[in-house]
C-alpha cells in the first residue's frame, strides 16, 4: 500500500488549504505535520527539504514537492481532475489561476492591520462580485453545463467551490445576484467525497485567527 501524502504547513488554511480540498475531493487521505516553531522550519530548511525556502511541502510518491501550483498540477494530474485534453487543461488551468488570484487577496487580508480590514474586505467583495463571480456565472449558461470543463468534474469545480465559501465567509448575501453559481455551490457540495470534507471534524482548517497570524510571523519573522 502507497503511504499516504505528507503535508507540512502550519496549523491553518494559507497556501496548503486548496492542496488539502484536492487530495480529499479525491478521496485521498493523508497526514499533516503542523509548523508550530522557527526550529521547526529551520530544520525543513537545513535537510535541504525546500527548494526555494518556502513551504507549503507535500512529501508524495517519493517526491517532496513544493512551489502550491506544481503540487496542484500534479495532484490533479494524478487524480484524474486535469480534463482531457491539453485544451481543457488550458481551461482548467486559466480559471484556477484566476480563482487563486481572488484567493490572495483574502488571504493576504487576514494580516492587514485591524483599521485597514474592513476597507480590504470591501475590495475584496468588490472584486469577487465585479471581476470573478461574472465569469463563472457566464461559462455556467452553457447548455447542460453542470461542471465548468467538459461537462465533467475537475480541479476547477473545486477551486471555485473553495473560494465561493471563502467570500461568503465575508459576506453571507455574496452569491444574491449569482444564480447558477448558487446551484453550483448546491451541486458540488454535495458531491460524497467534498460533503464528508466540509463536515466539522474534516481536516478543513477555519479561517485564520489571531493566534495563526500571530505564529506564521514568528516561524517566517516577517
Amino acid at each position: 500500500m502507497a503511504e499516504k501524502p505528507r503535508l507540512y504547513y502550519f496549523n491553518g488554511r494559507g497556501l496548503m488549504e486548496s492542496i488539502r480540498w484536492l487530495l480529499a475531493a479525491a478521496g485521498v487521505e493523508f497526514e499533516e505535520v503542523f509548523l508550530e516553531t522557527r526550529e521547526q522550519f529551520l530544520k525543513l530548511l537545513e535537510d535541504g527539504s525546500l527548494l526555494f525556502q518556502q513551504v507549503p511541502l507535500v512529501e508524495i510518491d517519493g517526491m517532496k514537492l513544493t512551489q502550491s501550483r506544481a503540487i496542484l498540477s500534479y495532484l490533479a494530474a494524478k487524480y484524474n481532475l486535469y480534463g482531457k485534453d491539453l485544451k481543457e487543461t488550458a481551461l482548467i488551468n486559466m480559471y484556477t489561476n484566476g480563482i487563486s488570484d481572488l484567493m490572495v487577496l483574502i488571504m493576504a487580508h487576514f494580516f492587514k492591520p485591524p483599521e485597514e480590514k474592513e476597507k480590504e474586505i470591501k475590495f475584496i467583495l468588490e472584486k469577487a462580485k465585479n471581476r470573478y463571480f461574472p465569469v463563472f456565472e457566464k461559462v455556467l449558461k452553457n447548455p447542460g453545463q453542470d461542471y465548468l470543463v467538459g461537462n465533467k468534474f475537475s480541479w476547477a469545480d473545486i477551486h471555485l467551490l473553495e473560494v465561493v465559501l471563502m467570500v461568503e465567509e465575508l459576506c453571507a448575501t455574496a452569491l444574491s445576484e449569482f444564480p447558477l453559481l448558487q446551484a453550483f455551490k448546491t451541486r458540488i457540495s454535495n458531491i460524497p467525497t467534498i460533503k464528508k470534507f466540509l463536515q466539522p471534524g474534516s481536516q478543513r482548517k477555519p479561517p485564520p485567527d489571531d493566534h495563526y497570524v500571530t505564529t506564521v510571523r514568528k516561524i517566517l519573522q516577517f
